[in-house]
């Protein structure tokens, strides 16, 4: 696992400094009732602008259904009243984009809020891959690192760490030996960029690393699957994903198990 704010390494900062020279910034002005006044070119090569001119509405409404509740809830925290609040930050998933957004409310001479500024990196390149050479341009990029966010910092969660993968909502708890992170990202925009052959979803809450199974239980008609780390960690398996797991651990038409 790695983030710029804990990497205080030579290598490590200088590293991530030229990543953030190279990231494009999207700013978006909102007025005081969440309508879109303003964007740069950035922000409007990179949301479904043409499509869904969002000018003079709320600033949710061009951004994708899945993401929306996001914003919303991003928004609503920019309007805390407590003074000088930390700008709040989020990650949502865009086709084949991951972007790192925050929010700060813009305050005229008297301290009255005269609107917001939203700005998001694309930080795509810093958490994926492409899938293989010859992708499809529409193919999602597979993630190397899972961005999560912890005390208003993002750490970069390498993905041979993680254990499994719990659904919250529309958010995500990330499962390592270190303890759980907490991502921005649903568990469907997490299974369809993560590596098929090394990851599993199998529950609708649930992706498991498979390289971390260690037992398969079957008690009454329920399956749980053990895993190396955290301990004590039994992942329920629903049905109709039993036959998938056993044929990717190798164990298809097993003995007990057909």
């Amino acid at each position: 696992m790695s983030s710029c704010p804990v990497d205080h390494s030579p290598s490590g900062c200088a590293s991530w400094l030229y990543m953030l020279e190279r990231f494009d910034v999207g700013v978006i002005n909102i007025d005081a009732q969440l309508r879109v006044v303003g964007m740069n070119e950035f922000a409007r090569r990179t949301l479904p602008v043409d499509e869904r001119q969002p000018f003079g509405k709320i600033v949710t409404a061009f951004h994708p259904e899945v993401s929306r509740t996001k914003v919303a809830f991003l928004l609503d925290q920019a309007q805390c009243p407590v003074s000088n609040p930390p700008p709040m930050t989020m990650l949502i998933n865009i086709p084949e984009r991951v972007l790192l957004i925050k929010v700060s409310k813009m305050l005229d001479e008297a301290a009255e809020v005269q609107g917001y500024t939203l700005v998001f990196h694309d930080i795509t390149e810093a958490v994926s891959h492409d899938e293989s050479a010859g992708a499809r341009r529409e193919a999602k990029r597979q993630l190397f690192k899972i961005p999560t966010v912890r005390q208003n910092r993002i750490v970069l969660v390498d993905v041979a760490s993680v254990s499994y993968i719990r659904s919250d909502g529309h958010y995500t708890w990330v499962q390592t030996a270190d303890g759980n992170y907490f991502c921005n990202l649903t568990i469907g925009d997490l299974e369809a960029r993560l590596d098929p052959e090394r990851f599993l979803r199998v529950h609708r809450s649930y992706i498991v690393n498979l390289e971390q199974a260690e037992q398969i239980v079957r008690d009454d008609g329920k399956v749980m699957l053990k895993l190396v780390q955290p301990q004590d960690a039994e992942i329920p398996v629903a049905r109709s994903s039993v036959s998938r797991l056993m044929e990717k651990l190798g164990l298809a038409g097993a003995v007990g198990w057909r």
